[in-house]
């Protein structure tokens, strides 16, 4: 027997798993590479909404958990993932730099916009109004935290690399059985493929999907985030990612000539210089109505949780809602209201003969 076992293993999976080790608990995880939005994220930590001026929601507490979280994930791993890069605000008038400046005299965000703008010297790069920094940000390297943290717990034994069969899952009183493993709890962060899950499928993730271009620009010299209309993110070797589109009605994975028409329309304007198109990639982001993370206890079995809906900044968002999530099964702490599945509990279907409809 296990105390957990996990469905689904990209970033609210791997803040879970980390909150169970934290406590000495066991755990079995399943993860069948179905979702991709963790492995296709840009990973940027930034607790700033840059099209408003506007402070993320709880930026302050999710940076001060998930900061120390990810460095001592570095230590435990033994990979560098986590890369201190800035991001800067490309400004299109002299209106946006008032914008700038009115937004930095703002106590909660004054920390975080700095108030000397950078003026651009990159011949390559647009910008005849200079640059905002936010400060306090960079880049978590998805990509590479996965598959570091997929290797541990193959190495620990605790991975299985298949599909879960919903059918196999059988309640008893005060635990599960999943065809021969027997746990007391079982979590579900699935990203999008949530709404394949008889349990949770009333909730109402959307899903987004984003589209990321892959570019090779050998005379871009850039080394920090520039954002405009588009990101435009440094990943080392001359190569940078261009992204996302936003598509909340394409729910698959697959690229389109549409996303990346548009992506190269808007670099057009970003950048002068040449590049080459290497690669390009699609994912669902687990975006849910409100916005907010789905995060709490099934309303007919307690043995089952959700921790899902991370949405566009899983990255800052992932260790906070975790933990809060662990306090609440372990420790019976409270989940905040606005994150708590129960704000949706209007929506969920009837139960007869213990079945869902």
């Amino acid at each position: 027997m296990v105390d957990y076992i996990i469905v689904g293993l990209g970033l609210a999976g791997i803040a879970f798993c980390e909150e169970l080790e934290a406590d000495g608990k066991t755990f079995i995880v399943y993860e069948d590479n179905s979702q991709q939005s963790s492995t296709v994220a840009g990973g940027l930590y930034n607790p700033v909404i840059l099209k408003r001026f506007t402070l993320t929601w709880n930026a302050d507490e999710q940076l001060a958990i998930a900061l120390p979280f990810y460095n001592a994930l570095e230590q435990k791993l033994g990979v560098k993932f986590d890369e201190k890069l800035a991001v800067m605000r490309r400004f299109t008038a002299v209106e946006e730099q008032n914008m700038w400046f009115e937004a930095s005299d703002k106590p909660k965000l004054s920390k975080y916009l700095d108030t000397k703008l950078v003026v651009n010297t990159n011949k390559s790069l647009n910008a005849p109004f200079s640059l905002g920094r936010v400060k306090k940000t960079g880049r978590i390297n998805t990509k590479k935290l996965l598959k570091a943290y997929r290797e541990y717990l193959e190495s620990e034994n605790v991975l299985r690399k298949e599909r879960f069969q919903y059918i196999d899952l059988i309640m008893d009183e005060n635990s599960v059985r999943y065809q021969n493993i027997k746990a007391k709890k079982i979590i579900f962060c699935e990203g999008f493929g949530v709404n394949l899950n008889p349990y949770f499928s009333y909730l109402p993730l959307k899903g987004s999907k984003g589209e990321l271009l892959m570019i090779k620009a050998p005379n871009l010299n850039l080394d920090y985030v520039s954002k405009s209309s588009v990101f435009l993110i440094p990943q080392g070797n001359d190569i940078y990612s261009v992204g996302a589109t936003y598509d909340w009605k394409d729910k698959t994975h697959a690229i389109t000539e549409e996303a990346k028409a548009e992506l190269v329309e808007k670099l057009s304007k970003l950048i002068n210089c040449d590049y080459e198109i290497i690669d390009q990639v699609a994912g669902i982001r687990p975006t849910v109505v409100d916005r907010r993370p789905l995060v709490g206890i099934h309303p007919n079995h307690s043995q089952i949780a959700i921790l899902n809906g991370l949405g566009t900044r899983g990255v800052m968002i992932g260790p906070t809602v975790a933990k809060q999530l662990y306090n609440h099964l372990t420790h019976q702490a409270a989940l905040p209201t606005e994150i708590d599945i129960k704000r949706f509990e209007h929506m969920q279907p009837k139960v007869s003969n213990n079945k869902i409809n």
